[in-house]
């Protein structure tokens, strides 16, 4: 969309806060903003100067624009971010972060169950989370069974069913991990205090459950039983020893959420510390990938957004390194300058900056394990084929022509077993006079490595022809007449068995069908079956491939392309009369076609080199 487009239709757009929606001509969401004016802001694109080449792509690719009028900035904030989540437009920041949180689930049933899920449904069940590792879920779930007695049998326990004595306690009951409901051995009421006491363990909040232990402690001690009063210290203990573990900061904090932020280029890195009664139940951290010339506050405010809907937040206090602007009215924005919240700005700061080294350091990891990969191929290749050196550099050259008309050759190169897009070549053939394969494949290989000696750039290891023994005999006279024969070997691929041919052999030989050297040259050989199918469909449709028919004075382009598609070959068009020709394309130009034809000599002339 131009300026003087926008400006065209900028009248209709409200001086009121809401949110505006980007999209280009094929009606595709390119972008979703908020605003407190929606008019100013969508102005703002068409009206300064961006140095990011990202923005101007999207203004240039804007078709129309929508938008929805709010009641209040923290209405567009939220309809924003419930339109990025669920449409996740191209030049919106994009979090990368897809994974499958687990939840523990307190079940809706009678005496509910608990115990680890992926899938979120609405069965009016509880859903304690998201956990960012399951792991941690498994092993939060072994200790609250550790010190708090719930079922884990799938029996249906309905009062009904209790009262009929339907089932007989399990092993469980005995070994003391259940105190037995399906026998009445437990009422509901304190099945239910035992689930309150999980909700409590998972916030972190330990202080209810070890007063509740030590009041039964001293209930045992009182009635002189001495081991259980001594069992129960101990869980007393190490419940204390759990609670010491994870309190980080001050018991007296409230409930607040942390986050920090680490910004580089065009990705960012937001570090999320969820803090319950001076507990962290959660830490995570999450990249971000920006497409627009978004400040580190605004991808902050869009993390801080994203990450608490995801970990169903209900703090009302957010701590921040510097101040932002969150549009949620009911949340506090803290900006610390020391004590306890200071402390976890720092300790979320190590994990943020942790995250992303560990990221680069896995990548550099990935990255060694690939080159690895690949240089065993490429000694694998070496070996079965009996090469001087490691064919480091490999090219593979293929013709391609349309029905026995436009001949066109491409080049793919690959470098270390990975195809080197820059070193790509089409050829448009320009000594060879109509479809001759042989002559073609001469021409585009002595050109190529006419112009690398010229230049003085280096030679491949390897040389595919894909074809048989006629091509690479053909590719090898420009070889020879280049003086490059030794300097480099050149292979020819059968099409049909993938049989390996050399110059002058008698017989192919074969490699394993499932080796890696081999699957390295199907690659090769598929990549420049696409790359040349590419680019000749391209020249056909973009109309390039100059033929015969338009070097007749008075016949046009399209005049010769509907020839060609009626009767698909210049040679067919030479054997027509002039009445045929007259009903496709009128008495005067078929007039002009035949009179052509008969002076250059009739049926035996070939189409024109282009």
């Amino acid at each position: 969309m131009t300026l003087a487009e926008f400006q065209a239709i900028s009248g209709s757009i409200p001086n009121q806060p809401g949110i505006y929606k980007y999209y280009d001509s094929l009606n595709e969401l390119l972008y979703v903003g908020k605003a407190k004016n929606i008019r100013k802001r969508v102005s703002s694109y068409f009206s300064k100067t961006f140095t990011g080449y990202k923005t101007h792509e999207l203004v240039n690719r804007i078709h129309h624009i929508e938008f929805t009028i709010v009641n209040s900035e923290q209405d567009a904030f939220l309809l924003e971010n419930s339109l990025i989540k669920e449409f996740q437009p191209r030049f919106n920041i994009n979090l990368k972060d897809d994974k499958s949180y687990p939840y523990i689930i307190i079940k809706k049933e009678p005496f509910p169950r608990i115990f680890l899920t992926r899938k979120k449904i609405n069965d009016g069940s509880e859903y304690l989370g998201p956990f960012t590792s399951a792991g941690k879920v498994r092993e939060l779930i072994s200790f609250i069974r550790q010190y708090i007695p719930l079922r884990t049998c799938k029996l249906n326990l309905t009062e009904q069913n209790i009262v009929r004595k339907k089932f007989k306690v399990c092993l469980e009951y005995h070994l003391g991990n259940c105190k037995g409901p399906c026998e009445a051995f437990q009422s509901a009421e304190d099945y239910t205090n035992g689930l309150m006491q999980v909700r409590q363990m998972l916030k972190g909040n330990l202080s209810p459950i070890i007063a509740a232990y030590k009041t039964l402690m001293n209930e045992y001690s009182s009635k002189l039983d001495f081991e259980k009063a001594e069992f129960t210290r101990k869980k007393i203990n190490h419940l204390e020893q759990y609670q010491s573990r994870s309190v980080i900061v001050s018991k007296h904090l409230n409930n607040i959420d942390v986050f920090t932020i680490v910004k580089e280029g065009d990705v960012a890195f937001v570090n999320y510390l969820m803090v319950e009664n001076g507990t962290i139940i959660q830490t995570h951290t999450v990249e971000l990938q920006t497409n627009l010339e978004e400040s580190e506050a605004d991808i902050l405010i869009f993390a801080v957004a994203q990450l608490r809907e995801s970990f169903n937040s209900t703090a009302k206090e957010i701590v921040v390194p510097f101040l932002i602007d969150y549009p949620e009215n009911e949340i506090d924005v803290t900006v610390p300058k020391g004590g306890d919240k200071l402390k976890l700005i720092e300790l979320s700061q190590k994990n943020v900056h942790h995250f992303k080294e560990e990221l680069k350091r896995q990548k550099m990891l990935h990255l060694e394990q690939s080159n690895e990969a690949q240089h065993k191929v490429l000694h694998e290749l070496r070996q079965q084929l009996g090469l001087k050196e490691l064919p480091a550099n490999i090219e593979c050259f293929d013709n391609s022509n349309f029905q026995g008309s436009y001949p066109v050759s491409a080049m793919v190169c690959f470098k270390n077993s990975l195809p080197s897009k820059k070193d790509y070549r089409h050829f448009n053939v320009k000594t060879v006079i109509g479809i001759n394969d042989f002559a073609t494949m001469k021409e585009v290989v002595y050109r190529r490595y006419k112009r690398l000696i010229n230049e003085e750039q280096p030679l491949p290891q390897l040389i595919i022809i894909d074809g048989g023994k006629g091509q690479l005999s053909a590719a090898m006279e420009s070889i020879n007449e280049l003086n490059l024969e030794g300097k480099l070997t050149v292979i020819g691929l059968a099409k049909n068995e993938e049989e390996i041919f050399f110059p002058n052999d008698k017989e192919s030989i074969k490699l394993s069908w499932n080796s890696e050297g081999l699957n390295l040259i199907r690659r090769i050989r598929d990549e420049v079956h696409r790359f040349g199918i590419t680019f000749h469909r391209n020249k056909r449709s973009k109309g390039t491939f100059k033929n015969e028919l338009e070097n007749i004075q008075g016949i046009g382009e399209k005049t010769a392309t509907q020839l060609l598609q009626q009767f698909k070959s210049v040679k067919k068009i030479k054997e027509l009369s002039l009445e045929e020709l007259q009903i496709i394309i009128g008495k005067s130009r078929a007039e002009m076609v035949v009179n052509y034809f008969k002076k250059k000599g009739g049926l035996d002339e070939n189409p024109a080199p282009f």
